[in-house]
């Protein structure tokens, strides 16, 4: 199966729609904008777009707040949009994957609409409502991820809804069989239009401790921590009945063939690894977000990597994500000569990797001016916005990036002029063209797609180094972390050509003793025979 299943194989580049490519003038992308962009990513040479939300939506939370699970928005089109955007998505072999929001709808989803009518509708029950504590206060302490209490009181009915985000994203109750039926439709609806799979927002949240005890004081949180890590989400997530619940998603994923499950989990390995559920029973692929979480320092990176390939179960297929929509941007944390170093190992590690739009052109962190604002969170909790990580996608150097003809919704960063595709796609020394050409080494290596994964053991500091085979070709991986040079002694008796770097002009070079890596210089090296 690893060699066959195209999720296995292949690559996920995450497109957020607002801001990839806007073909109606009004500053905000459209579905319209990414089949117009299809052949770029054909280019590029992922393997799957995982298009972030779409749906109908007050727009609260920029699409996480769904009103409708089976339509879209006006903003970014019609179904008939949609359904164009896969089919021309397919003919260029490339697979779509949606972002699936039931964790919590919007307030104003009709659902919710009649949940909050009285405490006699018959849907009261598909959302959380809980009685005030004795003294009329929230009925626990759990903290919305936005920060404040993740509890509203409804003045008409006299009873707390439940939002583990914002107050206009109350949490429905995945407790009610009828719940998950209604949810396992919309997943059907979409299914039906061709869809290849479903990225799962907050999947670990969907299930809450039953008595709804309140989470413990977490010891570990430092001043200037987001409000929510006050507490250690013990009760408000990560339950056991949850795998339950996702190993129903896959059932109804099952009839449609090779369909892809991909859950949204911030936990630590130990955890994370469970999504896996019984027997692979559950989430094909729990996000694995520990590049996002550990220090870019070679010895910390070899160690997650180890730990992580040691806890997946039997079978289990591994996932590496290196930026998303809601954490800063790889090159913002690390710099842009690392970026390269990281652009390697996303895509050289075993697993499926996950590339989040933009990152393929170095995008740093672009500052948003007070008055440009947009992100709820920055709002609540200043100094946490994510705006900085969604900017406008740039095309060329034209006025707006050839994003819009209007002012786009977010500020592009201070070098779209030079920091492009168009400037960038066919400049040998770009990062655009090193990630252009991982990803077509993957597709011509097995060794980097499906084959095994071994650390290795000799030590040199502040480089990592590993090795992925396949039949009989072995490619070994060495990496400087650091910003000096590093001498990296090579296997005797074999030989290793230079098959890509980081730095423009060394493909191609033999070695043999040793591999001399310039300061934040990556190497991929093939060895003789291979």
């Amino acid at each position: 199966m690893a060699e066959t299943v195209w999720w296995k194989r292949g690559t996920v580049y995450q497109v957020y729609p607002r801001s990839f490519q806007d073909t109606n003038g009004d500053g905000v992308g459209d579905l319209k904008g990414i089949t117009q962009r299809l052949d770029y990513l054909a280019w590029l040479g992922v393997d799957a777009l995982w298009i972030s939300p779409f749906y109908p939506s007050p727009m609260a939370d920029f699409g996480y707040d769904v009103a409708d699970y089976c339509g879209v928005d006006p903003l970014f089109g019609t179904l008939a949009d949609f359904d164009e955007l896969v089919a021309e998505a397919h003919r260029r072999r490339l697979k779509v994957i949606l972002d699936f929001v039931p964790n919590h709808s919007s307030i104003a989803h009709p659902w919710f609409e009649e949940s909050r009518a009285s405490r006699e509708n018959p849907k009261r029950d598909w959302y959380i409502w809980r009685d005030p504590a004795p003294d009329g206060g929230p009925p626990n302490n759990w903290i919305s991820n936005f920060g404040g209490l993740a509890w509203t009181r409804d003045e008409a009915t006299g009873q707390y809804y439940y939002h583990a985000f914002l107050r206009e994203q109350p949490d429905l109750n995945w407790r009610n069989p009828a719940v998950r039926e209604a949810m396992h439709e919309a997943l059907r609806f979409w299914l039906e239009r061709g869809v290849d799979g479903f990225r799962v927002d907050v999947i670990w949240h969907l299930i809450k401790d039953e008595g709804f005890r309140d989470n413990p004081e977490n010891p570990a949180c430092l001043p200037g921590e987001p409000e929510i890590n006050r507490f250690v989400q013990v009760h408000s997530a990560d339950q056991p009945e949850v795998l339950d619940v996702i190993a129903g998603m896959r059932r109804v994923l099952a009839p449609y063939g090779e369909r892809v499950l991909i859950g949204e989990i911030y936990l630590p390995i130990d955890r994370l690894v469970t999504y896996y559920g019984p027997d692979l029973s559950a989430a094909d692929l729990p996000f694995n977000f520990q590049l996002l979480q550990t220090p870019w320092q070679a010895d910390a990176i070899a160690a997650v990597v180890e730990a992580y390939e040691a806890a997946l179960p039997p079978g289990g297929w591994p996932n590496w994500v290196l930026g998303n929509h809601d954490r800063p941007r790889i090159a913002a944390r690390v710099g842009e000569a690392q970026a390269r170093i990281a652009a390697i190992l996303l895509l050289t590690l075993r697993g499926t990797p996950t590339l989040y739009y933009g990152d393929e052109l170095g995008f740093g962190h672009v500052a948003i001016p007070a008055d440009r604002v947009q992100d709820p969170w920055e709002h609540n909790e200043p100094g946490h916005g994510r705006d900085p990580e969604r900017t406008p996608m740039q095309w060329d150097g034209s006025p707006n990036a050839g994003f819009s003809e209007a002012e786009p919704w977010l500020p592009l960063s201070p070098d779209a002029v030079s920091r492009n595709v168009e400037a960038l796609c066919d400049d040998p020394g770009s990062i655009l063209t090193l990630y252009r050409h991982l990803l077509h080494l993957r597709r011509e290596q097995d060794a980097l797609s499906v084959g095994s994964f071994r650390l290795v053991e000799d030590r040199i500091e502040d480089v990592f180094a590993y090795e992925r085979a396949a039949g009989e070709v072995t490619i070994r991986v060495v990496l400087n972390f650091g910003a000096e040079e590093r001498a990296v002694p090579l296997p005797e008796g074999r030989r290793w050509t230079i098959l890509l770097s980081t730095h423009a002009g060394r493909a191609r070079t033999k070695l043999s003793r040793q591999a001399e890596l310039a300061a934040n210089e990556g190497l991929v090296l093939l060895a003789e025979g291979s």
